[in-house]
């Protein structure tokens, strides 16, 4: 098979021909139809993630089942299936209890410590395939299919651990990116009010597009001011964090209202941030951390866009050959939506 292998920390892709992988006991192969790429999957190739070299980055995938080893059962060859990115281990207290990213014995993530999309094939333990369901047409779209196991479910997420209810104020910050325009998206789908703070015009007019009742230019404006006026003096109920830095992190806690939720997603910006005991207590803030989804939260947001509910907004699609274009493109902040790698 074709592969497009990372060799070393932040160094170019290089095309390889690999034997195609053979599935063992408890594992399936699954021909790859396409693969998102987005900043989680970037921040390997960019070498600001820990990864087992050599290596094939990508977790967004859309694939057709080609083969099962001994003892599955629930696949068989040709099923369409996306993944659950986590290698866990499915038995533990935090698996058991639909926590899987807290997982006792978690063994790394796919695309990072395991070969993940950016190939002909990939073979995974069986348990981390997740069949597509008939609602949704994945011959016609497969870019859009493969990205919602990442790009819908991870604010899907964000909005059920902040618990986002109609008519609250959010804000999304960096809510341009490829995961932030889809926070605007399913706050808007909760019946939430939403402000999109970015730097970027082109990104922020887009967000309008999917929802966002106003937006902040945090490169002109100054953010704390806006979104004051933005809630009339109340204060934000949910603050979400995709940038993560303590300018950030500060200015959304700070922009908080009585009983309000600051959410952070910005695991490559590991600086403390101040926060006042004070105000926390007096406001009654909590601070909270969204670490990835559990495969159920994949089957919710798979039936989600099945039912019409939302859409992926991809923006750009490339051949596998072209990934460190794509890769150019994420490091640069230049692609607004998602992009994808769709197989020949």
């Amino acid at each position: 098979m074709k592969a497009m292998v990372l060799q070393e920390k932040n160094a170019p892709f290089v095309m390889e021909e690999r034997p195609d992988p053979v599935p063992g006991p408890g594992e399936a192969v699954a021909r790859v139809i396409a693969c998102g790429s987005g900043l989680t999957i970037h921040h390997a190739r960019a070498g600001r993630a820990q990864v087992n070299y050599p290596v094939i980055i990508g977790h967004e995938v859309l694939g057709e089942i080609t083969a099962v080893g001994e003892g599955v059962a629930r696949l068989s060859e040709g099923d369409p299936v996306t993944m659950h990115c986590y290698l866990t281990c499915g038995h533990c207290h935090w698996c058991r209890t639909d926590r899987e990213a807290l997982c006792d014995n978690l063994a790394g993530f796919v695309g990072r410590h395991m070969d993940g999309g950016y190939a002909e094939y990939i073979k995974l333990p069986v348990r981390n395939f997740i069949p597509i369901p008939e609602s949704l047409d994945y011959k016609a779209h497969p870019a859009e299919v493969a990205v919602i196991c990442d790009a819908i479910v991870t604010p899907y997420k964000v909005v059920r651990r902040a618990r986002i209810q109609p008519l609250e104020t959010v804000a999304v910050f960096g809510a341009g990116g490829g995961v932030g325009i889809h926070m605007v998206m399913l706050a808007r789908w909760a019946h939430a009010r939403v402000v999109a703070i970015d730097i970027l015009p082109e990104k922020l007019e887009k967000c309008r597009e999917f929802g966002a009742e106003a937006v902040i230019d945090a490169s002109r404006e100054n953010v704390a001011e806006a979104l004051a006026e933005f809630t009339g003096g109340r204060g934000l109920d949910v603050a979400i964090d995709f940038v993560s830095a303590p300018s950030t992190l500060e200015a959304g806690t700070k922009a908080l209202g009585r009983g309000g939720r600051l959410v952070t997603l910005g695991g490559n910006t590991p600086e403390p941030f101040r926060v006042s005991a004070g105000e926390m207590l007096a406001k009654e803030l909590e601070l909270l951390g969204s670490r990835s989804f559990t495969k159920q939260e994949i089957m919710d947001s798979l039936e989600l866009v099945g039912r019409g509910d939302v859409w992926p907004h991809v923006t750009e699609i490339y051949k596998l050959e072209e990934a460190e274009k794509v890769h150019y493109r994420l490091e640069a902040g230049l692609i607004t939506g998602r992009a994808a790698i769709v197989m020949d």
